[in-house]
């Protein structure tokens, strides 16, 4: 495995029980669509964004633990949950900036960002996009650091997939999606790791709306060749950035080859990798990873950012300069970019 750099020490923290009613969905209206979001506890604040098909509900078992040293504030990316599912842009960039205006209506100018496959990319985005009000970031299972991506995904992205989501829908459908899903887990697959969270998708896509809006975020970060959003040629700007990468070894989704790529391509960063586990390590063992997010949080200051320094690195970091950096219109063409990082990091 890559080296991990020393941390320092971890800080004693007071627990803080989170009380009842706390991790009840709240509702803020911005730019006229309902935004749904939980917000639990006190501290430093810490934003958990779900991955694609998914919401805040994945972080149940995670928010009240992480609330008793955090406010921890977990919303539903537009076209998910609770939230509205208008016909707009559901780019990553969009999704950047709707974090940032809800955090602004809450009086949060800036948090620790934890990200989850696309929530990853929003979160990488958003450190982009707002610099200033990024403390750290968790990238987990994330996208957005190379092509590859589950071919499940890349059909869904092609035209018609509306008519093959309608048709889970249809009576029997449920059972033999489940019935499929219960043989990739005892074959023992890697895409049985995450046999639950599967179920839960097909099931998170009642209506014309949802499939919609699902399909809409979807083509914005994937077509059929893959992943067409990349921050890889923007990795080095979290030079100075506290970045934590956690992914599952046996992830089908997002391959933890990309794990090695992206820790390789960001300066300082800190790689767990969690055994025998797929795309969702934070539901395989919840108690570690909650672990890691308060050690993470806890022993790392937060970044400090300067215009002077983010010009300096934008200059560093260009092609062609000369300073060594990775030649990422090279990189980006590759199929498999980080297969040869992640074996020598394996052995």
């Amino acid at each position: 495995m890559a080296d991990i750099p020393e941390r320092g020490p971890v800080r004693s923290v007071r627990l803080r029980p989170v009380a009842d009613g706390e991790l009840e969905l709240k509702y803020r209206v911005v730019h006229g669509y309902r935004r749904a979001y939980r917000m639990a506890g006190e501290g430093p604040a810490l934003v958990l964004i779900h991955g694609i098909g998914d919401s805040s509900a994945t972080w149940a078992e995670l928010i009240p633990r992480l609330a008793r040293t955090h406010t921890v504030i977990a919303p539903d990316l537009l076209g998910h949950g609770a939230s509205d599912k208008p016909r707009a842009d559901y780019s990553v960039a969009a999704y950047a900036n709707g974090v940032r205006d809800l955090l602004t209506t809450l009086g949060i100018e800036s948090a620790t960002l934890l990200g989850h496959s696309l929530g990853g990319g929003v979160a990488m985005q958003f450190a982009y996009q707002f610099p200033e009000r990024t403390e750290r970031l968790v990238l987990v299972g994330s996208g957005g650091v190379g092509r590859e991506v589950n071919p499940v995904l890349r059909l869904v992205s092609l035209p018609g997939a509306h008519l093959l989501l309608s048709a889970l829908r249809l009576p029997g459908m449920r059972l033999q999606v489940s019935l499929t899903v219960l043989l990739m887990r005892l074959l023992d697959t890697d895409l049985g790791q995450d046999a639950r969270e599967l179920l839960t998708l097909v099931d998170a896509l009642p209506d014309a709306t949802s499939r919609n809006a699902f399909i809409r975020t979807l083509r914005a970060v994937v077509d059929w060749r893959g992943q067409v959003v990349t921050m890889l040629d923007r990795c080095y700007l979290t030079e100075g950035m506290p970045t934590m990468l956690v992914w599952g070894d046996r992830d089908s989704v997002v391959p933890v080859r990309h794990a090695y790529g992206a820790h390789a391509a960001m300066p300082g960063s800190r790689l767990e990798i969690f055994e025998q586990a797929g795309h969702f390590p934070f539901h395989s063992d919840p108690a570690r990873f909650v672990a890691l997010v308060e050690d993470f949080t806890a022993s790392t200051v937060a970044a400090d950012w300067s215009r002077e320094r983010w010009r300096e690195l934008l200059i560093e970091g260009c092609p062609g300069t000369g300073t060594g950096r990775p030649d990422t219109a090279r990189v980006r063409e590759e199929e498999n970019p980080f297969k040869e990082v992640s074996e020598r990091s394996a052995t």
